[in-house]
């Protein structure tokens, strides 16, 4: 991949698969399928949270200065999607499907329009902004993400 929008959209698209995945789980209350498969998409949303927020944000800060915008606002509404997937998480547990489905559709709203703000925004100023050190920034990233 020779973007950084290329390689972060690859990794929405791998969240979108899982969590599509834990839906249908739990519409088919199919509770042990949903929990292994909210699992391993929180863990690599959580993944790609972290290259953004440890590797993509701080070099995009480094030529914008601190406080960006943009990358406050991301930040912002990572933890937003935390807490609304712990959420979702506990309505899981309890094999709560209305509960869970409800808040999926939020979650997913919420997602659809986080993504759409990086794809369309962040990640084309990222590309522009670092161009010279875009596959340094990539490589950390795959770093991170077979850390883990």
């Amino acid at each position: 991949m020779n973007s950084i929008t290329s390689y972060l959209e690859n990794g929405h698209d791998e969240c979108d698969t899982l969590f599509a995945a834990a839906e249908t789980g739990v519409a088919r209350s199919q509770w042990a399928q949903a929990q292994t498969r909210l699992d391993e998409f929180a863990a690599l949303l959580e993944r790609h949270f972290g290259m953004e927020e440890d590797i993509l944000f701080p070099a995009l800060e480094s030529t914008t200065g601190p406080g960006f915008g943009p990358t406050m606002v991301m930040r912002q509404e990572h933890a937003q999607i935390r807490a609304l997937l712990d959420d979702m998480n506990a309505a899981l547990g309890a094999r709560d499907r209305e509960l869970f489905l409800g808040l999926s559709e939020t979650f997913n709203l919420l997602l659809q329009q986080h993504n759409m703000k990086e794809e369309g925004v962040l990640y084309p100023l990222a590309d522009r902004q670092l161009a010279g050190e875009s596959a340094q920034l990539i490589d950390a990233m795959q770093a991170i993400a077979t850390a883990q």
